[in-house]
């Protein structure tokens, strides 16, 4: 009885959000294009399942995802683990936390395989390309960017450094890409940094920085937990324009 009244109230608390989405697309509809909603049934049914996987999926981020995230962090980051049996006296390195970044970089490369967007986006581009940028290889690339920010995103927690300079000097080098990689690829590069941060890279990386913030000395969920969703966002661009580089170079090579 309590998980099924935390789901009503999360899917009131659905209802009222989604709300103002659509009264704006039934109100252009009906008042600005006069025209009527084709297939009112369908429409409906389609809005109900929309409102229900959106609380299903809410309602799992606070019962499993944010939980395991914590949970994964303060493994991790457990002294006994670090250290083994000789702890607490300890003073402990950036180094010591190198298996935080091993999961960072594995976890963020297959969350971003798995993200059904960045998959519709590749498949999209690969046909409006005529086959010229490959599938897999776009997902590739993604995933490898999300990877490594996700990773130097984790480092920044446990060194405790200002995000700022690191996402200043990020898109720094994305200007200087931009002004030398295909101009085919560019905006698909900087489309590749938003599909990242969609249904499943989003709660696990989230999560993943609040818990990591939580249990490393000295850090504060609030300013250091927060960040790792912007890294997840540029390291993309940077990786997408560095794999068309890439690429083209080696045509250029085989000619």
């Amino acid at each position: 009885m309590g998980l099924m009244s935390e789901l009503v109230g999360v899917l009131l608390g659905t209802v009222v959000d989604v709300l103002p989405i659509v009264t704006i697309i039934f109100g252009f509809q009906l008042f600005v294009l006069r025209k009527p909603v084709s297939q009112p049934k369908r429409t409906a049914i389609g809005f109900c399942y929309v409102l229900l996987g959106l609380s299903l999926f809410l309602l799992g981020l606070e019962k499993a995802l944010f939980p395991l995230g914590r949970l994964m962090a303060a493994q991790l980051t457990d002294p006994e683990f670090i250290a083994g049996h000789a702890l607490i006296q300890m003073q402990f390195h950036w180094l010591n936390y190198y298996w935080v970044y091993l999961f960072a970089f594995a976890m963020g490369w297959s969350t971003t395989i798995a993200e059904p967007s960045l998959i519709a986006v590749a498949i999209k581009a690969n046909q409006v390309s005529g086959g010229s940028i490959g599938v897999n290889g776009l997902r590739q690339a993604v995933a490898l960017g999300v990877a490594c920010g996700i990773s130097l995103g984790c480092y920044r927690i446990v060194a405790g450094d200002p995000i700022q300079y690191y996402i200043i000097s990020g898109y720094v080098v994305v200007i200087i890409q931009t002004r030398f990689a295909p101009s085919l690829i560019v905006p698909l590069a900087y489309d590749s940094g938003g599909v990242t941060t969609s249904t499943v890279t989003v709660p696990l990386v989230a999560a993943l920085g609040l818990g990591l913030a939580e249990t490393v000395p000295g850090r504060n969920p609030v300013l250091d937990g927060f960040g790792l969703i912007a890294f997840a966002s540029l390291f993309p661009i940077m990786s997408v324009m560095a794999y068309a580089q890439l690429a083209e170079a080696v045509r250029a090579r085989s000619r």
